[in-house]
């Protein structure tokens, strides 16, 4: 599951990296969104599938610190990135003749900016207390699936949801792959 998670989002972004038509919000927005899905993962389940592999469960306070720390920092990103995403996609509905004023490069990187910059103070100001709170009051089976299912099937399956069904990014994505095997057939 992490690999397909990995392989799908490094998929997005290669496929709105590699062609100018689909240098759009949308597409700009969803290969954030990529990027943080592949970080998000990476965060936690790495160190997960060496605890499996080695049948260990040692962590250091640190580590764990730290662990929660950027899981809690790409979460929140990512939340960020999904509203961004429905503002664009309102603005895109509601008013279509002025979308592309609404919407310009500057307004989507500073989007994309604040949504980064608002996760450093939503961390500080709330979601490390959530963290610390006393583990007693949770469930530790409950919390162990609610976990796998946040940190990595939710991740897996955005590449599906919002982009790998579009038909501009499976076009791309074709021709991306065509470009990659001629050019290693000529070389």
């Amino acid at each position: 599951m992490y690999l397909l998670t990995i392989f799908g989002n490094v998929l997005i972004i290669l496929a709105v990296s590699s062609d100018s038509r689909l240098h759009t919000p949308m597409y700009f927005f969803l290969c954030n969104l990529s990027l943080v899905d592949i970080c998000f993962t990476s965060t936690t389940i790495p160190k997960m599938l060496l605890n499996i592999h080695t049948q260990s469960k040692v962590m250091t306070y640190e580590h764990c610190i730290t662990q929660i720390y950027f899981l809690v920092i790409f979460s929140v990103l990512g939340m960020f990135l999904l509203t961004v995403m429905a503002y664009d996609r309102y603005v895109a509905i509601c008013h279509p003749l002025h979308y592309m004023v609404i919407m310009n490069p500057w307004l989507c990187g500073l989007l994309v900016l604040v949504s980064w910059i608002l996760i450093v103070l939503l961390f500080y100001c709330t979601i490390l207390g959530v963290y610390l709170s006393s583990a007693a009051t949770h469930s530790s089976q409950s919390s162990a699936i609610a976990s796998v299912m946040y940190t990595v099937v939710t991740p897996m399956l955005n590449p599906f949801i919002y982009s790998l069904r579009n038909k501009d990014i499976k076009r791309s994505l074709k021709s991306f792959f065509v470009k990659e095997i001629i050019n290693g057939q000529l070389s």
